[in-house]
Formats: structure tokens, C-alpha cells, sequence
């Protein structure tokens, strides 16, 4: 099963992908996709687990998230905006070959037995990026999220704190 919770900077989605978690396991699985770029981040990173606390199962990688042992597990994917850049990043800044890249790794997943709980931004609703790689970053964005919401089992709009189901199949 696939969930994707979408919305805009602070709209609630990691929030509420941890309470859904939390609420089918008791013990859940959290992939952070962060690249730790430096040392205030790594601090962010930190407190971010310890707020998580003890009940996650918690693992980071940058790419290949369909390479960690999450077979049977509720897994929460926080966020497909990190996750995606790290794969433009390495794929240097092609799109073609970028969306190919994570587009495999989605499949992957898919592949595996579980609920996987993905968080992503909807970053085309915000303001128009002023350089060229951001400009292909947020057609790259936006095309990777029509694809996850496309496969998604459901898909969940956050509107400043608020989740509003935008599709739910039965």
C-alpha cells in the first residue's frame, strides 16, 4: 500500500505521516532522504530522532531506500523533495535520467510487502524559482509527484495542519 501526503513548506505532512504510522505499528519504520549538507543540520537531523523517540525503527539513506529491510513494515519516507534532489544531484542535474532514476527506485519499492507512508512537497505552488536547475527541479518535482500520486493507494493534501483525502481507493 501507498500513501502519499503532499502540501507546502510546514503545511503538517510529516506530522500527520507519523501519526498514521504510529497508528497502524507500534513500533514503525522512519527513512529520512537528507543529505547531511552541515553541522546545523546534523543537529536538526538528531533532534528530529529523539522527538521521534524509541518506538521508530529509524534508518537514513540518500538514494537507495528500496535496499534497506522494510519488507512487512509501515514505513514512513520523509521526503521525496530531499530524496529527489540527492538523485539530480548524482544524476548532474539531467532530468531525464534523474526522473528514470527515481522512478526505478519507486518501482522497487512497490515491489515490496508493507504500507509506506511518502511525504513530498508541492513545491510548483509556491514562488517561481529563479535560476535555470531550479526551474527543471520544480518541473522534475511536480512530475514526480504526479507519478506517486498516479500509483498512490491514497493521497492526502495538507492545508496548514488540516489533511484533506484528495483520492482513496477502496
Amino acid at each position: 500500500m501507498l500513501v502519499l501526503i503532499t502540501g507546502g513548506a510546514r503545511s503538517g505532512k510529516s506530522s500527520y505521516a507519523q501519526e498514521m504510522a504510529l497508528s497502524q505499528c507500534a513500533h514503525p519504520v522512519y527513512v529520512a532522504t537528507a543529505k547531511v549538507w552541515d553541522d546545523d543540520f546534523a543537529q536538526r537531523i538528531q533532534r528530529h530522532k529523539e522527538e521521534r523517540g524509541p518506538m521508530w525503527i529509524n534508518y537514513e539513506q540518500e538514494l537507495y531506500v528500496s535496499r534497506l529491510p522494510l519488507d512487512g513494515h509501515t514505513v514512513v519516507i520523509d521526503c521525496v523533495t530531499l530524496w529527489l534532489t540527492n538523485f539530480f544531484e548524482q544524476q548532474a542535474y539531467d532530468v531525464s535520467n534523474t526522473l528514470e532514476a527515481i522512478k526505478a527506485e519507486i518501482h522497487t519499492l512497490q515491489q515490496k510487502a508493507g504500507t509506506f507512508i511518502v511525504v513530498t512537497n508541492e513545491i510548483g505552488m509556491g514562488v517561481h524559482a529563479e535560476t535555470a536547475v531550479g526551474r527543471k527541479f520544480t518541473d522534475l518535482q511536480g512530475w514526480v509527484n504526479q507519478y506517486l500520486a498516479r500509483i498512490a493507494n491514497t493521497v492526502v493534501l495538507m492545508v496548514s495542519g488540516i489533511p484533506v483525502v484528495i483520492k482513496k481507493e477502496a
